[in-house]
């Protein structure tokens, strides 16, 4: 029986897991690749912002309300969603005239068509 439910939950926790979906970003150069994500309505976001920069960063989005700053050479996570349609825009808050970039979320259907 002991083995069963540990089974049961890892079997969850896989599950668990699968719901998110993982993007990256990479800051380089004091601007965000890509400037543009494309993401799906209702499901649970793991955005990992690698900045491959000396310095560090704040990733900020007002219209999400989030921000994290990212040390210079380090990963930052931030956890977004489930999210309506609709855009969203972020900028670095300490570079803000070149890392800019955009988030847009669509409807699933129209993601899955889009090749994501």
């Amino acid at each position: 029986m002991k083995n069963f439910c540990l089974l049961t939950l890892l079997l969850t926790s896989f599950v668990t897991s699968a719901e998110t979906l993982v993007v990256e970003l990479v800051l380089k150069d004091h601007l965000f690749a890509p400037t543009q994500l494309i993401l799906p309505a209702g499901k649970k976001i793991k955005l990992l912002i690698h900045n491959q920069d000396d310095s560090p960063e704040e990733f900020e989005s007002f219209s999400l309300n989030r921000e994290k700053v990212i040390l210079g050479e380090a990963t930052g996570v931030v956890f977004l969603g489930p999210l309506e349609p609709g855009e969203h825009s972020f900028i670095g808050e300490y570079n803000p005239d070149t890392a800019r970039g955009l988030i847009k979320v669509v409807p699933w259907s129209e993601w899955q068509a889009g090749g994501h």
